[in-house]
């Protein structure tokens, strides 16, 4: 009862904190972004707008004079001329514990599963301070995420950043889920953010499964939420992750997708008047981007660690498109799903050649690394000398190196293909290819 209490008292104060200061009215509507006069307020904080059905919630995303710039946290509808704007004092932040762990919210903590209300004893702000590059922990020990091509060949580290390249439709989310199941991490944050509704449902209920979801926090802000939504649903996966992070717990963040981040960015940066840069992004977004990704990753001495995922949508199946090129030079490394792997049936389609983990070499023994660099000599004489195989042009004993290869490439193909259901540990990884190269 006194715990009760307690959150009851919090929750009455934070109440007071929201409560409305001196307030202004709208005056402009302009695509996404509502123009009000007469009330002040700093770029973050949030406002209240008064609708046909009730207040909406807007955020200040710029000014220009004695105007500022809102961007609506919900639909635009119901909006009226000269309707009453009112800046919210102080934000409430975001709910944050252990009551989190099996639950699914929108971008800003509000519940999408139908459990009832979220009640939690701790609440942070969206936003965090940078972490002092000295005072992270260094990369030393691998993580196991279940999936025999990334154990064995792109060995991830605890506080490893990495981005999954793929275009639609290749299976990155199907390759998410895989590792949610089979990870060894203690807690699993999951941010689906501008995707479709029906592929939210179908992760949470098919590809993550109750099992999966019992330590995992789903963060989910579909295609159809406002920008500001999918803005705020990256940044409140990333304060939940680091929430556990400095509970000492080691953190799987797997982000779905860091381009629809930046495309989030975009609407909101043109719509107040922003120029448009490189194809159309304005500079902010690739402010922005490296902001989001240095969040992740280890913490102090003691505390744990966020290992983070994050999906790049690549138009055209083009790893040159701006946000594919950025994001490649702030993370740790880089998985590539190739389409015609998976046009082919071998799934997960992660394309070993073209794929790196910077880190590797510092988390797995001398053993392990000659053998993923024999796999990839093995893979790329295959690709390379594969059409005149094919077309009989190719006599068999003339060249060692390449009759070697097409030996071990059917055993390694059925190594490196998984099915969605099965997971298999990282030792198990090693002594599998140990098995398959011959010691």
């Amino acid at each position: 009862m006194a715990g009760l209490a307690a959150r009851l008292a919090r929750y009455q104060t934070d109440d007071l904190a929201r409560r409305p200061v001196a307030s202004g009215r709208l005056v402009r509507v302009v695509g996404l972004t509502l123009e009000a006069v007469g009330c002040r307020a700093p770029v973050g904080s949030l406002c209240r707008v008064e609708t046909l059905t009730g207040e909406m919630e807007a955020e200040v995303v710029g000014f220009s004079g004695e105007t500022l710039f809102l961007m609506p946290s919900e639909q635009l509808t119901g909006v009226m001329p000269g309707a009453r704007v009112t800046p919210v004092l102080q934000a409430a932040g975001l709910p944050v514990g252990m009551e989190l762990l099996g639950r699914v919210i929108d971008g800003v903590g509000n519940p999408l599963d139908g459990l009832g209300d979220i009640y939690t004893a701790d609440r942070a702000s969206f936003t965090a301070d940078p972490i002092n590059p000295l005072s992270r922990k260094p990369i030393k020990e691998p993580l196991d995420v279940g999936l025999k091509a990334i154990n064995g060949l792109l060995t991830v580290g605890k506080g490893q950043r990495i981005g999954l390249f793929a275009g639609s439709g290749v299976g990155k989310s199907v390759t998410l889920g895989m590792m949610t199941r089979g990870t060894t991490a203690q807690v699993v944050v999951v941010g689906l953010i501008g995707e479709r509704g029906r592929e939210v449902k179908e992760f949470i209920d098919e590809i993550l499964g109750h099992e999966g979801r019992q330590r995992a926090v789903v963060v989910a802000a579909p295609a159809d939420a406002s920008p500001l939504m999918r803005l705020k649903g990256c940044q409140t996966a990333l304060t939940i992750a680091e929430y556990f992070r400095d509970q000492g717990l080691d953190v799987l963040l797997l982000m779905d997708s860091l381009t629809r981040f930046a495309q989030a960015q975009r609407e909101i940066a043109l719509s107040v008047g922003e120029p448009p840069a490189t194809k159309g992004y304005p500079p902010s977004v690739f402010a922005k981007l490296p902001a989001l990704v240095e969040r992740a990753g280890n913490g102090g001495e003691h505390q744990g660690s966020i290992t983070a995922f994050f999906t790049v949508l690549s138009e055209g199946d083009d790893l040159q498109d701006p946000i594919a090129d950025a994001s490649r030079a702030i993370l740790d490394g880089h998985i590539v799903l190739s389409r015609e792997m998976a046009d082919a049936g071998h799934y997960p389609a992660i394309d070993v050649e073209r794929s790196v983990s910077r880190v590797m070499p510092a988390i797995v023994s001398e053993e392990h690394m000659l053998m993923a660099k024999a796999v990839r000599q093995i893979l790329s004489i295959c690709r390379k000398n594969q059409d005149l195989v094919s077309i009989g042009a190719y006599k068999p004993g003339t060249d060692q190196a390449i009759d070697q290869a097409f030996t071990f490439k059917p055993r390694l193909d059925g190594y490196l293909q998984q099915t969605m259901k099965e997971s298999v540990p990282y030792d198990m990884c090693i002594n599998m290819l140990r098995s398959i190269l011959g010691g």
